[in-house]
């Protein structure tokens, strides 16, 4: 392999580390509503698991308040029954017209809770992005036995280590941006 090509795998594998971590600090509900809180729960339609949002519109009226209209009068008991069963932690509320979630505001233990459960899955994009290094810098230490001179795998590890340190403050920049959002009141 060229040395490019593990600069470009590293690069790939970080990537998908932090974009991974970015959609997963977004399922984290922080006292605001947001219509992201929503992807992740399914709901039976005509035999098959679908989204929320294939089977309803998806508003935020306000700050604490998600309004969830079903295409289909049928759908408003499936939407209730999946989000209860969901680990949200909220109970809908049902008009018959409209299904509002009303987002509670997070006490002090539940904040830092979250906050912990954020650096987690920072670290675990950390991880990610550390095993990602040294599998390039280990492919290009088996590339010298392959005839790579020892100056080109040295300049090739210390990019590996701007692309690594440039991933790690990106994370730690996604995860200072969710404890603030956590924290503030």
């Amino acid at each position: 392999m060229e040395v490019s090509e593990y600069l470009q795998n590293a690069e790939d594998n970080m990537t998908l580390a932090t974009e991974y971590l970015d959609d997963s600090l977004s399922h984290i509900r922080a006292g605001k509503a947001s219509a992201r809180l929503l992807d992740g729960i399914r709901v039976e339609y005509y035999g098959s698991l679908a989204p929320i949002s294939n089977v309803a519109n998806i508003s935020v009226p306000d700050a604490r308040t998600i309004a969830i209209t079903p295409w289909e009068k049928a759908m408003f008991k499936e939407i209730e029954k999946a989000i209860i069963n969901s680990d949200l932690g909220v109970t809908p509320e049902n008009n018959g017209e409209v299904i509002r979630i009303c987002i509670p505001p997070l006490t002090e233990d539940r904040r830092k809770a979250l906050v912990k459960q954020c650096k987690a899955e920072a670290e675990n994009a950390k991880v990610s992005v550390r095993n990602a290094r040294r599998e390039a810098i280990d492919g290009l230490k088996k590339e010298i036995k392959q005839g790579l001179s020892e100056d080109v795998e040295k300049d090739a590890e210390a990019k590996v280590q701007k692309i690594h340190d440039r991933y790690m403050k990106k994370i730690d920049d996604l995860f200072a941006a969710k404890e603030k959002e956590i924290l503030t009141v």
